[in-house]
């Protein structure tokens, strides 16, 4: 136990692997080891981690914090602290509030003017970004994309030209439908990288266009947690005939307005320009 130190009362936020168990630092085993309360996302993943690592839990029980998790368990863990204990809290893998639980236990302790602090560690974002082989110099962490096809596209849409690496979490499941509408949304040709069971026995980065891995997914189950990396946006000249044909794409599936507003958002165009072509086509037709 060198170097460890008494914890002083607050919220330990506790970064945990997301795949080896050796990822974890030395300072979250003795916030672990040391704190007066432990919750965690998952009371066996987190009891489970520290049996490997020998940090015994000495009759403290393990709180289960989680999305679903009720206000009066965020009370009681602030009146934890109030009264002078430290709570560590881990979510199941990787680190707390990045698409895991957290936030509200964070808000509920700054908003009590209590301490707050954070054991940093292993996280996919970076992980991914680190081995992806795309630039990292600015990047934006969009989390899951919505389920359904229409909702997806809306939202790619209002990314399609960020300046910057794009970083998704995304099920396996949903992995080759979410790559066709990548491409379909923020171009076929632009660059990226699925990164899979990453830190684990059959970690995989597969690199290509988005057009090439939506092709290869939509043929090719895939296993495990996935991180998907696209480029950033190059300059992109728009004339009328590429607005009408994704217009007339669009409107095959979806109203005259979101429509318009997907190709505005893709495009990179003012939404009323679009709508007002959009239904000069319905007019036509």
């Amino acid at each position: 136990m060198s170097g460890a130190f008494p914890l002083t009362a607050g919220l330990y936020l506790v970064a945990t692997p997301i795949g080896a168990a050796r990822d974890i630092t030395l300072r979250a085993l003795d916030v672990l080891r040391l704190a007066d309360v432990i919750a965690a996302e998952d009371t066996r993943t987190a009891r489970k981690l520290m049996e490997i690592h020998g940090v015994p839990l000495n009759g403290r029980r393990i709180l289960a914090f989680h999305d679903h998790s009720t206000e009066g368990t965020t009370a009681h863990l602030v009146t934890q602290v109030r009264e002078g204990k430290s709570v560590a809290y881990v979510s199941e893998a990787g680190t707390p509030l990045v698409a895991d639980p957290g936030y509200e236990l964070a808000r509920g302790m700054i908003a009590e003017d209590l301490p707050v602090t954070a054991a940093p560690g292993a996280s996919a974002v970076l992980t991914a970004l680190t081995i992806g082989g795309l630039p990292t110099d600015r990047f934006l962490f969009n989390g899951f994309l919505p389920a359904a096809h229409s909702a997806r596209q809306s939202e790619l849409a209002i990314l399609r030209d960020v300046p910057a690496t794009l970083v998704f979490y995304e099920s396996p499941k949903r992995l080759g439908s979410s790559l066709v509408d990548m491409a379909a949304v923020l171009g076929a040709g632009r660059q990226a990288a699925v990164c899979r069971e990453l830190t684990k026995k059959f970690e995989e980065v597969r690199r290509g266009t988005l057009a090439e891995l939506a092709e290869y997914y939509q043929e090719n189950d895939a296993r495990g947690e996935v991180v998907v990396l696209v480029d950033r946006a190059g300059a992109v000249v728009t004339g009328a005939a590429d607005i009408e044909s994704a217009l007339r794409e669009a409107m095959q599936t979806m109203r005259i307005k979101d429509a318009a507003t997907l190709v505005a958002g893709a495009l990179n165009l003012p939404r009323r320009e679009v709508y007002q072509i959009a239904l000069a086509m319905s007019a036509d037709d």
